[in-house]
């Protein structure tokens, strides 16, 4: 539940505290964490926390199909990977960029590997909002994508896609905690009807 905050929080955080303004609709959340960049193990620490926060998430979560929890469980350590591989001071790095591509992907499949079927599934576990999630994840994806190429709203792009990524496992707990909730509510009303 906290991976949204620690990451939106840990842009933010670190964006602000650089010498010089940071453009964070132009400049890229690896930018902010770069060899050498000022305050980059802000989103060191940020990228870590997500990603213990989407493991732990992946091992908890047990109503979602096992494939999607390991999807999500890589996703996490994907995330640690990245936050202890900043990209190079004047380019890119093959480990944080390998680790890059395999989060995104997992992250942006795992919804749909995560599918239940059974007419009592929660919400965030039901095939359409799986697929509703993936292809909306699939569209800020190529937005992101088309932004690699010296886009003028690389950050943003990466940020719209990062959050959405990382908002999905809040709304799949939420809704199997209502699901819970609810099924404990009619068991004891079931309960009080049999007593009577």
């Amino acid at each position: 539940m906290l991976a949204p905050l620690i990451l939106i929080g840990g842009w933010t955080t670190a964006a602000d505290l650089q010498p010089h303004p940071f453009d964070e609709v132009r400049r890229s959340i690896s930018a902010l964490g770069a060899v050498g960049m000022p305050y980059g193990w802000v989103i060191a620490v940020a990228l870590i926390g997500v990603g213990v926060c989407h493991a732990a998430t992946g091992l908890a979560l047990r109503p979602a199909a096992e494939p999607g929890r390991i999807l999500l469980i890589i996703g996490g350590i994907s995330s640690v990977l990245i936050g202890l591989n900043p990209q190079g001071q004047y380019s890119g790095s093959l480990p944080h960029e390998a680790f890059s591509l395999i989060g995104v992907v997992v992250m942006t499949i795992w919804p749909v590997a995560a599918i239940r079927r059974d007419p009592g599934a929660p919400f965030g576990l039901r095939p359409a909002a799986a697929y509703a999630t993936t292809a909306i994840t699939l569209v800020v994806l190529l937005w992101f994508t088309i932004e690699l190429f010296n886009g003028a709203q690389l950050g943003l792009a990466e940020r719209t896609v990062t959050a959405d990524q990382s908002l999905w496992p809040l709304v799949v707990v939420l809704s199997v905690l209502v699901t819970n909730q609810r099924s404990a509510v009619l068991a004891d009303q079931e309960a009080g009807v049999r007593s009577r």
